[in-house]
């Protein structure tokens, strides 16, 4: 149905194009033929000079130019008609259309603004697809007065060669693709925190700036931007972290000597979420004894923000905090200890005195190293 309106469109303009062609050439075409007045007449009428007639032969000379160059028409096939003047119109058209989508999107841009209720991205969809839109009719009233086309034959030829196209171009295609994927269904959307896992595995967190065509632009904490195709936002896994709930949770964790008292450490830990910046005092931060292991008593803080982009940060200041208070607590936080075998082969040791000891598979020492431990 779009398609038939805006062939019916183009049909109306491409027809009033042309009368308009056609009376503005017989305007000028009559008052380049106008009789010139006697000049007798005019000197008796003014005192002024009266300009002097066109040179024999300068019509029929414009008359030649219109029809042989700017208005021939150059075919090709039968389906494309073009000509100098019908480019010209072509491209004011385009410009029309770009200049009307511009100013058409600032207008709607300050109307949208002033109600804060809705959502950034929403306004952001709404703005690219009327931007969309109109390049797009304006494209296809370019096409049809430009090069007067017939859609019909047009649409066959492109049928024919969507299959070249979708070879040749099939990721370009995909991602445009992805792009509306991306308006219409919003799985990211302006403004959220995304993070990204790129081709060698390295994750990428950033705030999504704008949805383009083509491409994504998402820019990190470092003020990176990144340019993230569409296609890998809709295919590969995306974590969104401003989807549903503006508010996200932040997992420190942390582990203490089994000589610890754990009540104790659960406080310690909950004081240590007090006043940090962007943490949130609802819902209230939480401790969790998640187990024993190897060699330390395993906890966690759960704290909750509303600036998952702050999450680093917010970990150091809790981490600064959790190490000042265990210190003045005398909390241990304990360090993997290792013991060492040694088999078949001796090692050699040297003491703070200065001293070696030397020690075989068996565990036996020499007597020289005897003698030196029992002068110690």
């Amino acid at each position: 149905m779009f398609a038939l309106t805006c062939e019916a469109i183009a049909g109306r303009v491409a027809q009033a194009a042309t009368a308009g062609q056609t009376l503005l050439f017989n305007l000028w075409l009559w008052q380049a033929q106008a009789p010139t007045p006697d000049p007798q007449t005019v000197v008796q009428t003014t005192t002024t000079t009266t300009a002097a007639p066109p040179p024999e032969g300068s019509v029929n000379w414009l008359i030649r130019f219109w029809n042989n160059y700017l208005n021939q028409k150059l075919e090709i096939g039968d389906t494309l008609k073009i000509s100098v003047a019908s480019l010209i119109l072509g491209v004011l058209i385009l410009l029309a259309a770009w200049l009307v989508s511009r100013t058409l999107r600032k207008l709607l841009e300050s109307r949208l603004a002033a109600r804060t209720h809705l959502d950034p991205g929403l306004q952001f969809t709404l703005l690219r697809l009327t931007h969309y839109v109109i390049i797009t009719v304006g494209i296809i009233l370019a096409a049809s007065v430009g090069l007067n086309a017939n859609f019909t034959s047009v649409a066959v030829i492109f049928t024919a060669l969507s299959v070249g196209i979708g070879f040749g171009l099939q990721f370009i295609a995909g991602d445009i693709a992805s792009g509306f994927i991306l308006l219409f269904e919003r799985p990211a959307r302006i403004g959220d925190w995304v993070t990204i896992t790129g081709p060698d595995s390295k994750i990428t967190e950033g705030r999504v700036q704008s949805i383009n065509l083509r491409t994504t632009s998402v820019l990190t904490n470092d003020r990176i931007t990144v340019i993230v195709p569409n296609s890998k936002l809709v295919n590969d896994n995306l974590v969104n972290w401003s989807y549903a709930d503006r508010r996200s949770r932040i997992s420190v964790p942390v582990g203490v000597s089994y000589n610890a008292d754990v009540d104790l450490v659960t406080d310690t830990l909950l004081r240590a979420a007090e006043g940090i910046t962007h943490v949130l005092p609802d819902p209230k931060p939480n401790v969790q004894f998640l187990g024993f292991g190897e060699s330390s008593l395993d906890f966690r803080l759960l704290v909750w923000t509303d600036r998952p982009r702050r999450n680093p940060q917010i970990k150091s200041d809790i981490n600064y905090r959790i190490w000042r208070l265990f210190k003045e607590a005398n909390i241990e936080i304990p360090f993997p200890q290792r013991d060492l075998n040694v088999r078949g082969a001796e090692l050699r040791l040297a003491t703070p005195g200065g001293q070696h000891l030397t020690l075989t598979d068996a565990g036996e020492e020499d007597e020289e190293h005897e003698e030196n431990l029992t002068r110690r």
